[in-house]
């Protein structure tokens, strides 16, 4: 297989096997991976050599999410500009779930956000004991790219982990409300998925192609293309809201990362303005005091293994 930056990809018999790789940022999906995993799905659609794709991440985890600091960066304002991120994105996922060929996620230690609703938009996703699933989108002033979640659990439940931005859904629980097929042993994931797709793979490809498509039918009667549509729409109105606090949001985790703006945000909800010099200390300084002592919850997404907590 061809070389890439950010995934590596392998074929394993009729099962192609494509590997998140970028573990120094717990495999946060950047613009180049969205491309590289793109190119390689696109290939492999008229591949009859391929009948099944795995989505694995190499490292400590599945994946953190979208990486919020490109955008930040590549400084993405106005609507229409976010109507074509946002709709690269929503069409990034949504491969996943449209794909000819099924589709099987194995998440490990973190699932969250756009993760998330890629390991949703596979046809089955294998959870490794220890995992965490959740969709923290709103504590980040972000947005839901896929509103995938209410089909899948329900309204009642995907108005409570939404809504609470809930990052902390174990993976005994999204067994129980329909967001994982199989909850496995640590370090047992990917065996896992290549059993179940080497079974799978041994049938027809032409009926697996069209069975998949008449599931996919079952809930297009339902409205979910109608409702990914309006989602769509809804999420460029929230990335176009400029209020001071979100573009302040924006501005320090271009500048300083996400730690320190989550440091900012908790702050601010707390009375503590950080955009002004506190104790004769400087903005800087503000910030990574704050950020410091910020609880180690959060960095059990960036930096600490959860088993040390």
């Amino acid at each position: 297989m061809s070389d890439y930056s950010t995934i590596v990809v392998e074929k394993k018999d009729r099962v192609l096997v494509i590997a998140l790789n970028r573990p120094d940022r717990l495999n946060a999906i950047s613009r180049e991976m969205i491309g590289e995993i793109n190119a390689v799905m696109a290939d492999a659609k008229d591949d009859t050599g391929i009948a099944f794709v795995v989505l694995r991440g190499l490292g400590r985890a599945f994946s953190s999410g979208m990486d919020l600091k490109d955008d930040a960066v590549s400084g993405v304002s106005g609507s229409e500009s976010w109507r074509k991120i946002l709709s690269e994105d929503l069409e990034f996922i949504m491969q996943f779930w449209n794909y000819p060929k099924p589709t099987i996620a194995v998440a490990h230690v973190f699932c969250l956000a756009a993760a998330c609703e890629l390991a949703m938009a596979c046809d089955i996703t294998i959870a490794e004991k220890g995992t965490y699933f959740g969709e923290p989108e709103l504590k980040f002033g972000s947005v839901i790219t896929a509103m995938i979640m209410p089909y899948l659990t329900g309204p009642k439940i995907a108005k409570e982990l939404l809504l609470s931005a809930d990052d902390r859904v174990t993976a005994e629980r999204a067994l129980s409300i329909g967001l994982v097929n199989h909850l496995v042993p640590k370090g047992k994931g990917l065996s896992a998925a290549l059993r179940l797709a080497h079974r799978i793979s041994t049938m027809d490809d032409e009926a697996i192609r069209l069975t998949k498509k008449a599931i996919n039918s079952c809930y297009d009667e339902q409205g979910l293309q109608n409702a990914l549509a309006i989602n769509l729409e809804t999420s460029i109105e929230i990335e176009t809201i400029e209020t001071p606090s979100r573009k302040q949001f924006k501005e320090i985790t271009a500048k300083q990362g996400l730690k320190a703006a989550l440091a900012w945000r908790d702050q601010r909800a707390k009375g503590v303005n950080l955009g002004e010099e506190q104790e004769g200390r400087s903005l800087a300084e503000n910030f990574e005091l704050f950020a410091q002592q910020r609880s180690r919850y959060w960095s059990h997404y960036y930096e600490d293994d959860p088993d040390e907590s």
